[in-house]
């Protein structure tokens, strides 16, 4: 399931608001500016105008006559509290009354014209209380909408998705004429190319193996009668030969059919890994009798996987098999790790060019020394890729090199792998 912070209903939705919040933002600063310039013109402009009507009269010995709020004082007459304030409009707070202050002087004294602002600042108040609830409503109604159109726009890739997952073999959205349209019809032509490109290769590797076990039977067969047949230590070291290369052949050949037949893995039963990797290397020990090479398996937690027994025997001995074909002399361990086959020798190392090919590089020169090894890796990598497993090599310290082979806890159920080289 895709994580909310990279959905992209999410995103667009975040996207909606975001863009309602800088608009909020924008006509915030208009409004504030707005209150602003209304709270000049309606208090200090009013104030000046009252000094400018006010300060003469005063002086002349006029009445002073102020509306509600309003009020002149010069003089003695200045109420304390606001006695020697600098001259200017200010603000100031008097017994929990705000006022709004013009002070001034001229020839005949200081004087201040006062407003009571507490009615224009309960207008202020209310008017950015609403003007907030406005923005908050704005922001909530471009988050629910951003998710409506999120919806009506990513649910339809969903499915597609969804159906592509699946394997469906009819992708919807095919008829209509959008550009969704036109990617669902575009992932069904690749996916039809793919599935008949798989299933041309898994035809023909079906019908190659058929092709190679009869001549593969026949030499068998053949060598066995020689070896029964006694004669040279020659012709006995060569009908051996013979009869473990076709062997080995077959082996492949079973493991190739097995592969093209792509059998089911939910439904396999259980295979003891254990007792996998210990046969495969007691089944490789005579490989060594002339060489000063110690092949031991240190066993590990027993695990179990859903696969066809000739895989995974398949995948463990062909490592164990080339460790013991190009290991002169030291130490080839096997082990269980968890849910890991390992395999160590202390061999030469991989070639450039088999390295190469088993990480998906661009193949290197070819080496003389990858004879028989490239071909081995590249089962093992088509196994561990059908499987779901993965295969990793490193480097062990003081030459040799190290296979890990990790299985999976589930096996997926489609699987296309088999389309990799």
């Amino acid at each position: 399931m895709t994580r909310a912070v990279e959905s992209l209903k999410r995103r667009i939705a975040v996207g909606y608001t975001l863009y309602a919040l800088g608009f909020a933002l924008f006509f915030t600063v208009i409004v504030a500016l707005a209150v602003e310039g209304i709270e000049a013109h309606l208090v200090d402009n009013r104030l000046r105008d009252v000094e400018v009507w006010a300060a003469p009269r005063s002086v002349a010995g006029l009445p002073v006559e102020m509306p509600a709020g309003l009020s002149f004082h010069r003089g003695a007459a200045i109420p304390r509290s606001l006695r020697g304030l600098p001259a200017g409009l200010q603000e100031k707070e008097v017994d929990g009354v705000g006022l709004q202050i013009l002070a001034g002087s001229d020839a005949h004294g200081d004087y201040v014209v006062v407003d009571h602002t507490s009615d224009y600042e309960k207008v202020e108040l209310l008017v950015y209380s609403m003007f907030a609830v406005s923005v908050i409503g704005f922001l909530a109604f471009s988050w629910f909408l951003g998710g409506y159109v999120a919806r009506r726009l990513v649910t339809p890739v969903e499915a597609l998705a969804a159906a592509i997952r699946s394997g469906a073999t009819v992708l919807p959205l095919q008829e209509r004429q959008d550009e969704l349209g036109m990617l669902a019809r575009a992932f069904a032509a690749h996916t039809h190319e793919l599935r008949a490109v798989l299933e041309r290769e898994r035809f023909f590797t079906g019908d190659v193996s058929h092709e190679l076990r009869s001549p593969l039977t026949v030499i068998m067969g053949a060598a066995e009668v020689l070896m029964a047949n006694g004669g040279s230590p020659a012709t006995l070291a060569a009908a051996e030969r013979i009869y473990r290369a076709a062997q080995e052949a077959g082996g492949c050949v079973n493991v190739l059919l097995l592969l093209a037949r792509a059998p089911d893995l939910a439904r396999m039963d259980e295979v003891d890994m254990d007792s996998v990797a210990r046969r495969e290397v007691d089944a490789y020990r005579p490989m060594l009798a002339n060489r000063a090479v110690r092949l031991s398996y240190e066993g590990g937690t027993p695990f179990g996987v859903r696969a066809p027994r000739e895989l995974c025997a398949a995948v463990v001995g062909n490592l164990v098999r080339n460790a013991c074909q190009y290991t002169q002399q030291g130490d080839i361990i096997v082990r269980l790790d968890g849910r890991r086959v390992i395999v160590e020798d202390s061999g030469p190392g991989l070639p450039a060019a088999v390295r190469a090919a088993l990480e998906g590089q661009a193949a290197a020169p070819p080496s003389s020394a990858s004879a028989g090894t490239g071909l081995g890796l590249a089962l093992v990598r088509r196994i561990c890729s059908y499987l779901g497993a993965t295969l990793e090599l490193e480097d062990r310290p003081g030459g040799g090199s190290i296979f890990t082979i990790g299985f999976p806890d589930q096996f997926p159920r489609f699987n296309d792998s088999l389309t990799q080289p």
